[in-house]
C-alpha cells in the first residue's frame, strides 16, 4: 500500500472523522507529555457516591449507568487512556473494513458502531494489567486528615446534596477526591475552594469557596 492510497482510505468520509479524532487525541498527548500539564474536561455529573481514594462506592441500586463504568474498569483507569485506546482500535477496525469490503457510505457508518463496542473490550482488556498501577497513581497513601485545609480546583459543579470532582494537588502529584458542598450553596466547575471538613464515614469530602467560622 502507497501512502497516497493509505491517505485515501483513512480520510473517506467516515474514516475522516475518526482519523480527525485520533489525530487531536496524539497532539493531546503530545502536548500533554511535552508539557506535564493535563487539558481539563470538566465533567458535570451525579455520582451516588464515591470513597476519597477515588473508587466508586456503589450504592445498592445504583444505576445502569454507574454498572456500566464499573464493568470497564472506569471507577479506576483514566478516561483519557481508556478513550484514547478505544479509539484507536475503532479507527484501525474502521480502516480494514475499509481495506477489505469497501461498503458503502451508510453500510461504514453503520459498520463503525459494533467496531467501537468491541474496541471498548479490548481497550479494557488491555489496561486490565494496569489497574493496580493506576489504583496506586491515583491515590498516594495520604492520610485523611492531610487533605483538611488543602485547596483544589473543581472538576464538576456541585450545590445541595450533589456529589462532585475535585482535584487537589500533593507536590506535584494531582488526586480527584468526591466532594459536597459544606452550606449546600452552589460551587461552579473551575472554582478554587477549600476542604473544609470530612464525611464520618470518609466517603467525600466537605468544600466550602472560603473557611467560614
Amino acid at each position: 500500500m502507497t501512502f497516497q492510497e493509505f491517505l485515501h482510505i483513512a480520510f473517506t468520509p467516515v474514516n475522516t472523522v475518526l482519523s480527525v479524532l485520533l489525530i487531536l487525541a496524539v497532539i493531546y498527548w503530545v502536548f500533554t507529555i511535552i508539557t506535564g500539564l493535563d487539558i481539563d474536561v470538566g465533567i458535570d455529573a451525579d455520582f451516588d457516591a464515591e470513597t476519597p481514594d477515588g473508587n466508586v462506592h456503589v450504592p445498592e441500586d445504583p444505576s445502569a449507568w454507574i454498572q456500566f463504568l464499573k464493568f470497564l474498569n472506569l471507577d479506576i483507569v483514566p478516561v483519557t487512556y481508556f478513550l484514547t485506546i478505544s479509539l484507536f482500535f475503532t479507527w484501525l477496525a474502521s480502516f480494514y473494513i475499509e481495506v477489505f469490503i469497501s461498503p458503502n457510505f451508510w453500510m461504514a457508518v453503520l459498520m463503525v458502531i459494533p467496531a467501537f463496542l468491541i474496541s471498548i473490550l479490548v481497550a479494557k482488556i488491555i489496561l486490565k494489567p494496569l489497574n493496580p498501577f493506576f489504583r496506586e497513581i491515583n491515590h498516594k497513601g495520604e492520610k485523611a486528615y492531610d487533605f483538611l485545609g488543602r485547596e483544589g480546583r473543581m472538576k464538576s459543579t456541585i450545590h445541595d446534596e450533589k456529589i462532585g470532582i475535585l482535584e487537589v494537588f500533593i507536590g506535584s502529584d494531582p488526586m480527584t477526591l468526591m466532594v459536597k458542598s459544606k452550606d449546600g450553596e452552589k460551587i461552579a466547575h473551575g472554582t478554587t475552594v477549600i476542604i473544609v471538613d470530612e464525611d464520618p464515614q470518609k466517603k467525600f469530602y466537605y468544600v466550602a469557596t472560603e473557611i467560614r467560622f
